[in-house]
């Protein structure tokens, strides 16, 4: 067989993207720029996206913590109970930026990068959610002392959440789960990834990265509209992003690097173990609210009912598709706010 050139090779494989996105026709809006790395004059990369929004500046702070190997980055702010909020993919700490203002009126806020992912740095000996719950866990009960933690997680972020809770139910005052069907005895690995295209693609070795490697912002941006409201992924046609270029610049600056490009999807490849790690935990009574996407609850509470036994509000949201906190961040607030106060 003949090998082409790597340099042509690439040059296919980037021409074969952009036919697929054009394929897809979905415009980027005009001027929209790529990504930079760059600091702004000398804040340093995790403080540029807000770096000039007063809400931030009032009340929050970035802080980092070194974890068994990995330093873990994270943002706090507000006074009252505390509230950990765990992002999933392809996300970071700034997913729930819309609404930890709010938050923060009434809690103590602590949004975290996960291991590998976002800000922080360093590679996690896993990326199965029981072995992210654990580093989580040591952030904020063993390095920030909270202890009585509402755990709130998004997509993969809720798994994080569910262990978090499983193995650490003392430490656990509330669980927010938020969107995602829990891999476990409701619903096997095989089965999981043949739910979407992503899923199955993601999960492939090396595969990814090869594809989506120099193309990260244009990938994120054209993923986002699938699974929002009315996208590809819940049968309808729209292509509206519920982000703007400046959030998607800041996903992108993220996962950008290689490592937390492929740390991303690990996630995915974890399936398998996450499968069993929740067919062997111990569920959970901590209180919990559940939410998902519109039309998507009954769905989504068949999987997590046999390990959360105590979901005590259950609410899909309406016209938001998975982006729940940006596509109905309102609606997100007042029931996260709500079940916080009990």
């Amino acid at each position: 067989m003949i090998t082409a050139p790597r340099s042509l090779t690439r040059r296919l494989l980037r021409s074969a993207r952009t036919a697929a996105a054009l394929a897809l026709t979905l415009v980027l809006p005009a001027g929209t720029a790529a990504c930079s790395t760059s600091p702004a004059g000398n804040v340093a990369p995790h403080a540029v996206a807000v770096q000039r929004d007063p809400a931030f500046q009032s009340a929050f702070r970035h802080g980092f913590a070194d974890v068994d190997g990995v330093r873990m980055h994270y943002v706090t702010g507000g006074s009252g109970t505390p509230v950990v909020l765990i992002h999933g993919w392809p996300q970071t700490w700034y997913g729930w930026w819309p609404i930890m203002p709010a938050l923060a009126e009434k809690h103590t806020v602590y949004a975290v990068d996960l291991p590998g992912l976002g800000d922080s740095t360093g590679s996690p000996t896993g990326y199965d959610k029981a072995t992210l719950a654990r580093y989580v866990h040591r952030l904020i009960a063993d390095r920030l002392g909270v202890r009585d933690a509402r755990v709130v997680g998004h997509d993969f972020g809720a798994a994080v959440a569910f262990q978090y809770a499983s193995q650490f139910p003392g430490d656990t005052a509330r669980l927010g789960y938020f969107d995602l069907p829990l891999p476990g005895p409701a619903i096997n690995a095989s089965t999981y990834r043949s739910l979407s295209w992503h899923i199955a693609f993601h999960s492939q070795r090396r595969v990814p990265e090869a594809v989506v490697g120099d193309d990260v912002r244009e990938y994120l941006a054209l993923f986002y509209p699938q699974v929002s409201f009315g996208g590809t992924a819940f049968g309808g046609t729209s292509r509206r992003s519920p982000f703007t270029d400046a959030e998607v610049n800041e996903y992108a600056r993220t996962y950008r690097r290689p490592e937390v490009l492929s740390g991303g999807f690990e996630l995915y490849r974890a399936l398998d173990k996450d499968v069993r790690d929740t067919v062997a935990a111990a569920p959970t009574r901590v209180p919990a609210l559940l939410m998902t996407a519109q039309g998507q609850l009954d769905a989504i509470r068949a999987t997590v009912a046999p390990r959360m036994t105590n979901i005590v509000r259950a609410v899909d949201v309406p016209k938001a598709g998975h982006w729940l906190v940006e596509e109905n961040p309102r609606f997100v607030t007042a029931e996260l706010l709500r079940f916080l106060a009990g």
